[in-house]
């Protein structure tokens, strides 16, 4: 048993290091994209929110989408049902609103997520002139010029498309919040200057032209997931996703651990059924690393009771641990540079990236652990059924 820990324990330490030089490669990629140039692309553009009852600082983000600093954009803001509770909200901000912001009711779902019938149906009611579509979450809050970097690289014809990615905020620092923003914070560093990149739908732009070229309006009439679907038909283009991490989204978060375990199970079965290789990648990689670390335990143990020296062990068990800690303060120096403007809140919750990171595996293998029975799954109080990434069924009437 010492032996096999031993030896996965250096497979944990190779790869750890492995990912720690990516963590310096994006840190380096963060600063290249700090460095460059917007360009001053900006033809007219519709930014996208669907939205869907209230949540903790929802008017604020809303009016964040309306105080862009850019030029010839409308704001749609869009919801299911007059019903909704957040429809009142929703109204005041879009009255309120310095730029032209529209509230569109799209009706319920039949053969989609809400989300994305939503955007569906708001697309196409949009008037033929917006040649740009940018997509934004309810429980994001850009900053003032984050829809023009959204936008400007577009001007290049062989980018498929721009995105980014959240970054949560706790807004206080109980374990469950924390544990939620240090597993999101893993997902922004998959996002580089490479050919891997997906379309976050909280932050992504596209040309309006590429977007019906793909069919895209019939793509999403059966599925589920609008960002995955969005990449799928991207790749088959040969085009690219660039990252933005300039763009990087506040996301002020308050969840509890029943919260937390819908929202990150409801995540890997999304990825189970629309990246199936990805999925099983990384369910092998975490489930490597949990066994790495309680087979190290086990030993520890049984060489403690043994009086037995067990220092090798101990060395060999903290030194993943330690590159993944280093991994978090990398990501903790990239966001700072590229968001200043919550510079103050980041550093104030970095021990969340720094030592609750080292838990995150664990989370994670217990998401692939659920992800694995049934194809089920509910989103903001209604239930889904996800038959294929081509088939959606809605199970709440």
């Amino acid at each position: 048993m010492e032996t096999l820990f031993e030896f996965l324990a250096i497979l944990q330490v190779a790869a750890g290091l492995f990912l720690l030089w990516q963590g310096i490669q994006w840190l380096a990629y963060v600063r290249r994209r700090l460095r460059t140039d917007p360009g001053f692309y900006a033809p007219r553009t519709a930014v996208l929110c669907p939205c869907r009852g209230m949540e903790p600082g929802l008017e604020r983000n809303l009016v964040s989408l309306c105080e862009f600093n850019h030029q010839n954009f409308e704001v749609f803001l869009i919801l299911a049902s007059e019903s909704d509770p957040a429809y009142s909200l929703v109204k005041r901000v879009a009255a309120s609103s310095r730029v032209k912001a529209n509230v569109v009711i799209a009706g319920k779902p039949a053969t989609s997520s809400e989300k994305v019938n939503n955007l569906r149906v708001c697309i196409e009611q949009l008037p033929p002139d917006f040649e740009i579509l940018v997509f934004a979450d309810s429980d994001g809050r850009p900053g003032k010029t984050w829809l023009h970097h959204m936008v400007a690289p577009l001007a290049d014809s062989r980018i498929g498309a721009t995105t980014t990615m959240r970054w949560f905020i706790p807004n206080n620092n109980a374990f469950p919040n924390a544990l939620l923003a240090a597993w999101n914070a893993s997902v922004v560093t998959m996002l580089g200057g490479h050919a891997k990149n997906f379309c976050w739908g909280g932050g992504t732009a596209i040309r309006r032209a590429l977007f019906e070229q793909m069919g895209m309006l019939d793509v999403w009439q059966n599925s589920f997931s609008d960002d995955y679907s969005l990449t799928i038909a991207i790749e088959r283009t040969g085009r690219q996703i660039v990252f933005l991490p300039e763009c990087l989204t506040p996301s002020y978060v308050q969840t509890d651990f029943p919260s937390l375990l819908e929202f990150t199970n409801r995540q890997i079965k999304i990825t189970r059924i629309y990246r199936p290789r990805m999925w099983a990648a990384a369910f092998a990689t975490h489930f490597l690393f949990c066994f790495t670390l309680v087979l190290g335990l086990v030993v520890a143990l049984d060489l403690t009771i043994e009086s037995r020296p067990s220092s090798q062990v101990i060395t060999l068990f903290v030194l993943p641990l330690l590159l993944a800690a280093f991994r978090g303060a990398l990501r903790v120096i990239g966001v700072t540079e590229a968001v200043p403007s919550i510079r103050a809140e980041i550093m104030a919750q970095s021990w969340i990236h720094i030592l609750v990171t080292i838990l995150v595996p664990f989370l994670y293998l217990i998401n692939f652990s659920a992800s694995l029975f049934g194809r089920r799954i509910t989103w903001r109080g209604t239930q889904y059924e996800i038959v294929s990434p081509d088939q959606t069924r809605v199970l709440t009437p």
